[in-house]
């Protein structure tokens, strides 16, 4: 795992500039703090600069920016490949030499051997690159198939940079972007900035499983939109989800579990190879409990789990997460999480992900990444599970509503109206009087939930109310076409790895890990793992009310189920409880009415608003108040670093922005209202 960037100059552009590849590369020096390098070819105006998190190959045959062993390629590269140690000697038999056994050699042979198209397929893993064909004069920018591993690309006065982090691009003379509103919108209303856009103005992330090729003459006159335009898939995810549930498994259900089983075994195995020590988080949930077991299974020695605990019990999994490990025979490390831990990294979290980011669950992603890094350098983690198995409550949920959605638009969205109209509180009272205690899932703030999906225009627009705060979804460009599937709690999967998994998941593990300096595997989102539950009828991973049906089946051939059929909690945080005490007097400081008019971008009447209610007891808005505190607290980064964000937007329907002054303007995209 490392960090990359890169510049390619146009034709005409001034060579001196090249030399900012090297500050590019230390500003990622976090991300490779184990060595880097820089190679320059001034007369092709290209750049490669690398930071090195030594894995595999520990030796100097491992250092980055590497030649091929014909000296045709140069490539600067972020990641593992998982599955080329087999293809070394058919390589070897062709001719190829190898100096050391690091992946980027034999990545570099293949690519020689097969070109890039060719061989990409073949490779298992994640992965980020810039590959420089010296021949050709061609740079080509890779993503990996899911999008484990970042790559943003930006245009500045006749270079195209590209970086495994926003904040290398600083160290570029004449980077002074303006703040994209689109993306800001975006945080404010779900907490994460879509894959498809970046809180920049001219700059993009690669899309996971495509490539940019691109040569000098390619950049005179082009801009962001002529590049993107340019972007080619070498794997599609709607093709394999498409074809998957055309041709489904016919075996049964023992059989299924048996195939599964083996080849989870595989891809952890594979994913265990390093020359440094590796462990695993363990939160207590199925999909971490399964890959430390199947890591267990396959070590002489015990594997080394790690776990975040908190004084909350609402939230608390540590208990659960050391009960698996003593079951397992793991070395098991926990760290317990006090609101005052949180309160300590907040300072850090703009700098760590660069782009406004209000998932709460990064906090104990950070922690536990540091915690980690103290005994480990690699981590195995059982991300992915949710989105390939069907995991969250929407899934499930989805599947018990769906004949719903067939009744007409108007019908519901009286329904909807109705159920809304009452105020959590009230529904709560009406249900209680009833007689006897109503089941959990009849509470008042469910009852709201559930108008709010009924009120729904289309599948579009229930996916976004599932994943968004407030009142009113989302209104974000985040393209979500979605192949033929049979169901809607299919589709519902599908957008899910499409959006919220690259967008949120994947930034949020990769960010806490690699700031610091921790190697963080997932299994689960091997490609060869999503092809197969992807071939797996819903049936098998919706069933009684659960989602990872399949799964649990396979977690229950190593740990009783007494141990994990429990509520879904993973690293979520009791940040609600927080808010209202031990964090409530930094968050009224920046939610402050005069603060938010100096900062000039959200509604102070809507923001007091929900803090009221919230500090009341009368609504949970803890997730749309810690979006407005993390754009908050990212634009306090960026004037610390003597940056002052420049907005840029048009005159449109949207939240009521305001000047200085106290006048109103309104921008594009930006309504909480």
């Amino acid at each position: 795992m490392c960090g990359i960037a890169g510049i390619l100059l146009a034709e005409a552009a001034d060579r001196r500039c090249l030399a900012a590849v090297g500050g590019m590369a230390a500003a990622l020096h976090h991300r490779g703090p184990d060595g880097g390098g820089v190679w320059t070819d001034g007369d092709a105006g290209i750049a490669l600069g690398h930071r090195r998190l030594a894995i595999v190959d520990l030796s100097a045959a491992g250092r980055q920016p590497m030649h091929s062993h014909g000296e045709r390629l140069v490539v600067t590269y972020n990641g593992e490949i998982y599955n080329l140690a087999g293809m070394r000697s058919e390589l070897a038999a062709q001719g190829h030499r190898f100096r050391g056994h690091s992946d980027t050699e034999i990545m570099l042979a293949l690519f020689e051997s097969l070109g890039v198209a060719a061989a990409l397929p073949r490779m298992a893993g994640m992965f980020a690159l810039g590959l420089w064909d010296r021949t050709h004069r061609v740079l080509h920018l890779v993503r990996d198939r899911m999008g484990k591993k970042p790559l943003y690309v930006a245009l500045v006065e006749g270079a195209l940079l590209f970086a495994s982090e926003l904040k290398a691009f600083r160290a570029v003379p004449g980077f002074d972007p303006e703040v994209d509103t689109r993306a800001l919108d975006a945080v404010l209303r779900q907490g994460w900035v879509p894959d498809d856009q970046c809180i920049w103005q001219g700059v993009f992330k690669l899309p996971p499983g495509t490539m940019l090729s691109v040569s000098a003459g390619d950049l005179a006159g082009a801009s962001v939109a002529s590049l993107q335009r340019r972007v080619r898939p070498w794997w599609s995810l709607a093709e394999v989800a498409g074809s998957g549930q055309q041709a489904p498994f016919g075996l049964p259900a023992p059989e299924l579990e048996t195939e599964l089983d083996r080849l989870l075994r595989t891809v952890v195995r594979e994913r265990m190879i390093a020359d440094v020590p590796l462990g695993a988080f363990l939160s207590g949930g199925i999909d971490s409990a399964l890959i430390a077991s199947l890591m267990q299974a396959q070590s002489a020695q015990p594997v080394r789990t790690f776990t975040v605990g908190f004084d909350d019990a609402r939230y608390d999994e540590a208990g659960a997460a050391a009960a698996v490990a003593r079951h397992l025979g793991t070395e098991h490390t926990e760290f317990r999480l006090t609101a005052a831990d949180a309160r300590a990294v907040i300072p850090d979290l703009p700098r760590i992900w660069d782009e406004p980011f209000a998932d709460e669950s990064q906090i104990p992603t950070l922690l536990v990444s540091r915690l980690a890094r103290q005994h480990v350098t690699v981590a195995l983690t059982g991300d992915g599970g949710d989105e390939g198995f069907g995991g969250y409550s929407r899934h499930v949920m989805s599947a018990r509503v769906a004949p719903v959605f067939g009744l007409p638009v108007a019908l519901r969205q009286v329904a909807a109206a109705a159920l809304q109209t009452l105020r959590p509180a009230t529904w709560d009272r009406m249900l209680r009087s009833v007689g006897r205690a109503p089941p959990s899932i009849l509470s008042g703030d469910n009852m709201q939930r559930l108008g709010r999906l009924l009120g729904a225009a289309d599948e579009r627009d229930l996916y976004r109310r599932f994943t968004t705060f407030g009142d009113r979804p989302a209104a974000t460009g985040q393209a979500d076409a979605v192949p033929l599937l049979p169901d809607l709690a299919a589709r519902l999967m599908y957008r899910d790895m499409t959006q919220y998994l690259p967008g949120d998941i994947l930034v949020k593990l990769d960010r806490a890990s690699m700031a610091a300096s921790l190697e963080t595997r997932c299994p689960l989102l091997d490609h060869r793992v999503i092809e197969f539950a992807w071939r797996l009828p819903t049936a098998m991973k919706l069933r009684g009310g659960k989602g990872k049906w399949l799964l649990r089946q396979v977690l229950g051939r190593y740990v009783p189920k007494a141990l994990f059929e429990r509520p879904k909690h993973g690293f979520n945080v009791p940040i609600g409880a927080w808010l209202k005490g031990p964090m409530r007097d930094w968050a009224g400081d920046l939610l402050a009415p005069d603060r938010l008019r100096r900062e000039s971008l959200i509604d102070p009447a809507y923001v007091q608003a929900r803090w009221r209610e919230h500090l009341d007891g009368r609504r949970d808005h803890a997730g749309e108040l810690w979006a407005v505190l993390m754009v908050q607290a990212w634009l306090d980064a960026e004037r610390s670093a003597e940056r002052v964000p420049q907005v840029a937007g048009t005159a449109d329907a949207g939240l009521a922005l305001h000047n200085a002054d106290g006048g109103a303007r309104r921008l594009e995209g930006i309504d909480l209202s």
